[in-house]
């Protein structure tokens, strides 16, 4: 006989000649008394919360979208001057008053804007290098009033505004509507040069009159 069959007669007499007595009822009490409770269910956030938080989120993306936005959009302090300049110098050239003191004399030029301003800004005479000096005005810009040299490169006008500065004035170069404009700082002065010349003479002019004592 082999192990299993042995073990199979074995369940069988288990089975036939075993006595069964019923468990009594307080057995199952006894039971489930001993068990550990089950955990309580959380309760649920009512939905006006979930839709709170997700409205807040929502917000705060929305928020910080817009503000990139309009930081992204607004114009800087260079796009601004830069558009005010260009403004001034369009009024004046179809104004026709883009001189208030007509005369290639820097002797001349300087001591009358100094004498309508609170500073003497620096001017000079470059006709030997073909920037010929036709006078000075004075318009404004970032709402404050500046001194405006006239230069005249062939049949092309040139406005250099000028003014003091006490910080580091970068070098910046933008093209608008067919006119060049140019900053840059020389000393203590800011300088904005405007005009329809091409960009290499207006480049030229610029290094010039940062040179210039």
């Amino acid at each position: 006989m082999t192990r299993e069959e042995r073990e199979r007669e074995i369940s069988a007499a288990i089975r036939e000649k075993a006595d069964y007595h019923r468990a009594p009822d307080s057995l199952a009490a006894d039971v489930l008394a001993s068990l550990p409770p089950e955990p309580e269910p959380r309760p649920r956030a009512p939905k006006w919360r979930f839709w709170l938080a997700q409205g807040a989120a929502f917000a705060g993306v929305a928020i910080l979208t817009f503000a990139v936005t309009v930081a992204w959009l607004r114009p800087g302090e260079d796009e601004r001057r830069a558009e005010d300049i260009l403004a001034a110098h369009v009024r004046a050239t179809l104004g026709n008053h883009l001189i208030d003191v007509a005369s290639s004399d820097q002797h001349t030029v300087k001591p009358w804007l100094s004498a309508r301003l609170p500073y003497s800004p620096p001017v000079a005479d470059l006709s030997a290098q073909g920037y010929v000096l036709a006078g000075a005005r004075i318009d404004r810009a970032g709402g404050q009033p500046v001194a405006v040299l006239v230069y005249k490169r062939r049949q092309h006008v040139i406005d250099a505004y000028v003014w003091p500065v006490r910080e580091t004035v970068n070098r910046v170069e933008l093209s608008r509507d067919g006119f060049q404009l140019e900053r840059f700082g020389a000393g203590s002065w800011a300088w904005w040069l405007v005009s329809d010349l091409n960009r290499n003479e207006l480049d030229d002019l610029g290094r010039l009159l940062a040179a210039a004592p």
